[in-house]
């Protein structure tokens, strides 16, 4: 029950902390401070009061923030499991990442940077052979219709 009730806040403070309302209720707390020095001689329970205030908000943003990434960061796992899950060609080992050991993710990162290379390393030869194959088609048409070759000038 505790925990709903804490979800439910995090989310309401979540939407409520990401509005430009927010920053402009903020914006106006820390010009009122500021334009209250003169008033309190700028004397140290002046600057206790908006050190005291941003610090209690800071630590309990943290608890808020960190809940709002929790959430997400599963929802995220869920909907890429589910991705994998539905794709023929995936592997469904890949669906449980996140609970490998740092050895094991660096692994799996060594395999996918080897894949990238030899990736690209194709990606090159097939370029190569559509570029070669496009100046073959070209050629082939001016010689059809008896037109020089616009590379042959110099």
């Amino acid at each position: 029950m505790l925990s709903d009730a804490f979800s439910r806040f995090a989310r309401w403070m979540e939407r409520q902390s990401g509005r430009p309302g927010a920053f402009v209720t903020a914006f106006l707390v820390v010009l009122i401070w500021g334009v209250t020095g003169p008033l309190f001689h700028f004397s140290d329970t002046w600057q206790l009061v908006i050190n005291t205030g941003t610090t209690i908000v800071t630590f309990l943003m943290v608890f808020i923030i960190q809940n709002a990434q929790n959430r997400d960061t599963q929802a995220i796992h869920l909907k890429l499991d589910e991705l994998i899950r539905v794709t023929h060609s995936a592997r469904n080992g890949m669906i449980d990442l996140e609970e490998m050991s740092e050895a094991e993710l660096a692994k799996v990162k060594r395999s996918f940077e080897r894949l990238a290379k030899t990736a690209e390393c194709l990606d090159h030869r097939i370029d190569e052979k559509v570029e070669r194959a496009v100046e073959r088609e070209v050629d082939e048409e001016l010689d059809e219709r008896g037109l020089p070759d616009p590379s042959d000038r110099r």
